[in-house]
């Protein structure tokens, strides 16, 4: 995987700058945004965008604008309606027929995954399924970026922000590259992981019965590959809640997008540099707030494929440091609910699905077919 490390001198910067939402990164638009408050409103000017950009960076840049914010809170709104999708209830398999049929009206085929889980206090196993669609690359069908969230929650609310805000970015995206003037080189996988709350089951049960099937063409000579070889996975686990920590009312100042990897995986180095490209697209595509790198991803479904292949996770707060030390009151909680969240926090996980993509465009290849 090649980066343009030129451009990491920078936007490593965002690590230590103050930043908060920020002005859209086209050029001559990069001063306060009037929409704000006079007491927030600040020149962000080099902190977001200010990116030189080529023509094939315009070209990304045309794709990334497909993505739709008042589409992707309808889909978080329509994932809502099914409660809070808790693994083996009716509303869980109802909200991963729903995904289905999304993925499907957009023109994805699609794949369930079926395995097995036991739930606690049981001796007896118990079927459960997840769903996945795919955008077949056009010159290298047989590499893959999986892209994820889970689409499963708990709390009895209507685990909107967990992880309801990550499974509407997927397919957000899926719908933006749905388009027939759209291309891949590269093969994406669009993956609403199942069991993610009970321990990662759904995403482990893709690896195991998946990841020995890596490049194989299935039938021979056919130019069909079922599971292409893994580049690189990218995570979405809760995306929208950077109140700070003690807890304030309004999102924090310094809100931003975290990406994390694993610094005790075998491919550490490999999932920094799938970071790395994240950064960067965030900087050049993101509209609102900056993307910072860490190195302790935990606790999420990309966990299980980070020793095979590059993998990342897209978060509001750090796993571990944050949201584990209480950085979002609504975590499995009742209150974890649509109405919870303002429009703010819906362009926070917005601004993600614009990283992703972005990343996307260069890493597989995305474009234009005029």
């Amino acid at each position: 995987m090649t980066v343009r490390l030129a451009t990491f001198a920078v936007a490593a910067l965002l690590v230590v700058l103050p930043a908060g939402p920020a002005a859209a990164q086209n050029p001559g638009d990069q001063e306060e945004r009037i929409s704000d408050p006079p007491e927030l409103r600040r020149s962000l000017r080099r902190v977001l965008g200010g990116v030189p950009m080529t023509p094939a960076d315009s070209m990304r840049q045309e794709i990334v604008r497909r993505l739709d914010f008042e589409s992707y809170k309808e889909l978080l709104r329509g994932l809502t309606e099914f409660g809070d999708r808790e693994q083996g209830t009716a509303r869980n398999a109802a909200a991963v027929d729903w995904i289905e049929d999304r993925l499907r009206s957009w023109g994805y085929e699609t794949e369930r995954v079926r395995y097995m889980y036991t739930p606690r206090g049981s001796d007896t196993a118990e079927p459960r399924e997840e769903v996945f669609g795919t955008l077949v690359g056009v010159t290298r069908p047989d590499e893959m970026y999986i892209i994820g969230a889970h689409m499963d929650g708990r709390g009895g609310g209507e685990a909107a922000n967990d992880d309801g805000s990550g499974t509407a970015l997927v397919l957000e995206i899926a719908r933006a590259l749905s388009s027939s003037d759209i291309a891949a080189d590269r093969t994406i996988r669009f993956a609403l992981w199942n069991n993610e709350e009970t321990g990662l089951q759904g995403a482990e049960a893709y690896v195991e019965q998946r990841a020995e099937l890596q490049g194989i063409e299935n039938p021979p000579g056919s130019g069909d590959y079922p599971e292409p070889r893994w580049l690189g996975m990218i995570q979405h686990d809760m995306m929208m809640w950077d109140h700070g920590n003690p807890v304030t009312f309004g999102q924090a100042l310094d809100a931003d997008v975290d990406v994390e990897f694993q610094l005790a995986s075998d491919l550490a180095a490999e999932s920094a540099q799938l970071g790395l490209a994240l950064i960067n697209a965030n900087r050049m595509h993101a509209t609102d707030y900056p993307a910072v790198l860490s190195n302790a991803m935990s606790n999420t479904d990309s966990t299980p494929f980070m020793n095979l292949t590059p993998s990342v996770s897209l978060r509001e707060n750090r796993r571990l440091y944050e949201t584990g030390n209480g950085a979002n009151p609504h975590w499995h909680q009742p209150t974890d609910l649509f109405e919870t969240f303002s429009d703010r926090d819906f362009m926070l996980g917005f601004n993600a699905a614009q990283t992703t993509l972005g990343a996307l465009t260069e890493l597989a290849g995305i474009r234009l077919v005029r």
